[in-house]
Parts: structure tokens; sequence; C-alpha cells
């Protein structure tokens, strides 16, 4: 079984998919490039993680404090910002629906959203928009698989 960090960000994949501006074009790596076809679409990774223990003993707990990052990309046009503000809008509620991911997290926040950048890397112009989530979950330090 996957760690579960690997299973929120499956959960938070499947929350993302088939919403209205970005529809199926949903990636769960960082350094997917997507390309005009792609567009517009979301990457979803995991960032920086804490941990902390909450037990003595051979098996203690370990609150876990983990950011989840959405991007949303777009094709650069003269819409740019009205398109990117409108992945921002779908992706805050669609993951305000189920901020357990499923019962894989005890709560799920929004904690900011980056400047919006714009990119050449790909075969065309593209915006990007940034969405900082907090995961806060718990598990065993025996088993990293499941949640506790």
């Amino acid at each position: 079984m996957p760690h579960v960090r690997e299973q929120i960000r499956d959960a938070a994949v499947t929350a993302l998919t088939s919403l209205t501006t970005t529809g199926a074009r949903v990636y769960r790596e960082r350094l997917y490039q997507l390309r005009a076809a792609d567009l517009p679409g979301l990457r979803i990774y995991c960032g920086a993680e804490s941990v902390e223990a909450d037990g003595l003993g051979a098996v203690h707990g370990q609150q876990r404090d983990m950011a989840l990052i959405v991007e949303g990309l777009a094709r650069a046009t003269a819409d740019l910002d009205e398109t990117l503000d409108d992945i921002c809008a779908e992706v805050e509620a669609a993951l305000a629906a189920d901020v357990t991911l499923g019962g894989k997290a005890k709560v799920l926040y929004l904690t900011g959203i980056d400047d919006p950048e714009q990119s050449d890397e790909g075969d065309q112009p593209t915006g990007l928009v940034r969405l900082n989530f907090r995961v806060q979950y718990r598990t065993l330090n025996t088993t990293p698989t499941a949640t506790a």
C-alpha cells in the first residue's frame, strides 16, 4: 500500500478531476510539462511535511502537517487572469467539499495563493497560479501507509 502522502495526493486528484475549466487534464506530478493540448490543466503534488511524535514506546503516533500544492495552468490569452481566477474558485470549492479527502486527512485548508506567473517554457506561453493547502493527518510510526 502506498504512503499516506500518495493516498492524499491521489484523493486530491480524484476530487479535482472533471472541474468545469480543467476537466480531466489533472496531473499528479510537478515536473510534467504541459503542452497546449493539456491546457487549461492542473498539476498536483506534495510539498514539505513536518512530523511530530505523539506518544512513547516502540509504536507511537505521528501528527503530520503537509503542504499540498495545486498549480493551475492556462494558455496565455487576453482573458488569462479570469481563467486563472476561475481555476482557483473551482479548486477551492472542490477541496472544501471534502476537507478530509475521503477520511485520509484530519483536515485540509487553503493557506494561500501565490502571485500568478507567466512562462514561456512549453510550446506556447502559459499562465500559472499556485494554490497552497495544508493537510493534517496522523499515522503510526510503524505504518506510514495507513492513517491512525
